[in-house]
This record gives structure tokens, sequence and C-alpha cells, in this order.
């Protein structure tokens, strides 16, 4: 399970990064319900952690407009296991999206210092 807490009005959770050449790096991450993809890093954080070039994608935003993005491939402890995953480039928080949620289930306190949980679901059998 993953613990995070609410904190000026954000769901806000730690994660530990691993880069390139065994560097490794914590970070504090918003929950973005409205974000479709897994996880976004500010451009100087994927510098200093040496992670691969994968593509350029673009997206539409919230507002309707579009933009064009670096997308880097990365590792990050999730839940206690090593997972790779895709990094969109932006110049804001970290924030971590739906993608990365996936097969959860979401919690939050939503108050003060409200506590948020992420706990893996049961997989389910067809």
């Amino acid at each position: 399970m993953i613990v995070g807490a609410v904190r000026s009005a954000e769901a806000r959770i730690r994660l530990k990064l691993c880069g390139s050449g065994g560097r490794e790096q914590e970070v504090e991450a918003i929950i973005d319900s409205g974000y479709t993809g897994g996880l976004t890093l500010p451009p100087a954080l994927i510098t200093s952690l040496g992670l691969r070039w994968q593509s350029v994608e673009r997206a539409t935003l919230a507002d309707g407009s579009t933009c064009v993005f670096q997308v880097y491939v990365g590792k990050l402890v999730w839940d206690g296991k090593v997972r790779t995953v895709l990094v969109d480039e932006a110049n804001a928080d970290p924030l971590v999206g739906m993608k990365l949620l996936r097969g959860h289930e979401l919690r939050m306190q939503v108050r003060y210092r409200g506590r948020v949980t992420i706990k893996r679901l049961a997989s389910r059998r067809t």
C-alpha cells in the first residue's frame, strides 16, 4: 500500500525514482485524476536521473489547447516493486496520473492532512 496526505488541497504521495547508473531520488508527487498518462517529471529531474528518451507525443489539455512534450523511460518503486513507466516531461510538479493508478483503489480524506491511500485491487478472474 502507498500512503500519502492531503496538503495545499492536493493529494500527495512520495515516490522513489530510479535512474541510470543506480541514481535514485525521492520526490513528492501530486495525484491528478484528470491526467490520463502515468507520470510527469520536470526536465531538470529527468536530466539528473539520466532517463532514456523514448519519443515525442502530443496531448490535448483540459483547456482544449494542444501541447507537444518529450517522453522518457523511467523506473520507480510502486507499491514495493520496481516498475518501468513512461515519463512525460512537464514544467510542473511531478504528477501521478490514471495510467499509473490503474488496478488500484485510491482513497482520500479530503481535509487538511487527510490520509491518502493507494491499494492494489485483487485481480479479477474471467
